[in-house]
């Protein structure tokens, strides 16, 4: 029986410009959608100006043209656009290694089979190898940046140059990695789902998420706009703003100093939160953070009937359904990411 050629994974996305172009069909038609956006908006500041009272100079005038402009600048699409699918080319001219290279749409990554697969490389933003990371299992990630100008590349540590050298160190187990601890989540159903920046758990709407929480310091009935679960990677993310929000409030009422969470990518705990928790009758308000070291757990009981959702890494598309009847637990994941570092 003929055994299958390994291959390389080249993930990839969807520019701003192919969305515009999935919503409207053509460039031309989103660039015209886009220039009747900024000319909308320059007319109304004119009639604002026009109703206090006030006669436009020239420079005013320029200045409300540009401000329309930049709400709607169809040109930023279209160079962003070039420049991707240029790297994108160049970089698969690069690693041509005679093997067989696939590309995979960030779509469908949680549904390719990465068994065959000798490395993956993600080229795109930064948030891309985060959402790659939780599929492709212990296989080396190789992060390419395709426009240095536009994306800072935290997760992007090579150049489309540069890929070549990276990729035949890692498929001669030669690379140098950083191993960045993951979350996970499993539920009574039967459901997994890895993170590797943060869990959202919540309502797909904005109305509020009810459950029971169990942690180590007890356990309680709440009602909140959701629950984050964050890694070391995650910890400046969205975590983040729970903590800027803190701060602003005890900022502008005269309280502390908020102390910030620091945990390392590969430090094996989590950091959990809950957002805008309630005081009622039925729900609490006393757990509302904490630890998550390896070996222990967060134990989360839906108590929504429907709309219960848990998604990782801002991807709300695929998510993990959390009605009534579901029981989530939330661990430090034995996997890890194995990003290739120069």
């Amino acid at each position: 029986m003929r055994t299958a050629r390994p291959i390389i994974a080249v993930v990839t996305r969807e520019t701003r410009l192919a969305g515009l172009k999935a919503r409207w069909a053509t460039s031309k038609a989103a660039a015209f959608r886009l220039h009747q956006a900024a000319g909308h908006e320059l007319e109304l500041r004119r009639r604002q100006r026009a109703r206090a009272g006030r006669a436009l100079a020239e420079a005013e005038e320029a200045e409300l043209e540009q401000a329309a402009s930049d709400l709607a600048d169809s040109k930023s699409y279209e160079e962003e656009d070039r420049t991707y699918q240029s790297a994108l080319a160049h970089l698969l001219h690069e690693i041509d290694l005679d093997y067989p290279v696939r590309t995979i749409e960030r779509s469908l990554v949680p549904t390719f089979d990465f068994g065959r697969c000798l490395a993956v490389v993600v080229i795109g933003q930064d948030g891309l190898v985060a959402n790659a990371a939780k599929y492709v299992g212990d296989l080396p990630i190789i992060g390419v940046n395709p426009d240095p100008s536009r994306y800072d590349g935290v997760l992007l540590p090579f150049l489309v140059r540069d890929a070549r050298a990276a990729l035949q160190r890692a498929i001669q187990d030669r690379a140098k990695t950083r191993d960045v601890t993951l979350a996970e989540v499993n539920t009574n159903d039967g459901q997994r789902m890895l993170a590797f920046n943060d869990f959202f758990v919540g309502c797909h709407t904005h109305v509020s998420a009810r459950y029971i929480l169990e942690s180590e310091a007890g356990r309680e009935p709440q009602s909140s706009s959701g629950i984050l679960v964050a890694t070391g990677a995650g910890s400046t993310g969205w975590l983040s703003s729970l903590f800027n929000m803190t701060e602003g409030f005890s900022r502008f009422f005269g309280g502390p100093e908020i102390p910030r969470v620091r945990v390392d990518w590969e430090e094996r705990r989590l950091v959990w939160a809950v957002r805008e928790p309630f005081r009622s009758r039925h729900s609490g308000a006393e757990l509302v953070a904490g630890m998550l070291d390896e070996g222990r757990e967060l134990v989360v009981g839906s108590q929504m009937p429907t709309g219960g959702t848990i998604f990782s890494d801002g991807v709300e598309s695929d998510f993990v359904e959390f009605n009534s009847g579901s029981i989530a637990r939330f661990t430090v994941s034995p996997q890890r990411a194995r990003l290739v570092v120069p």
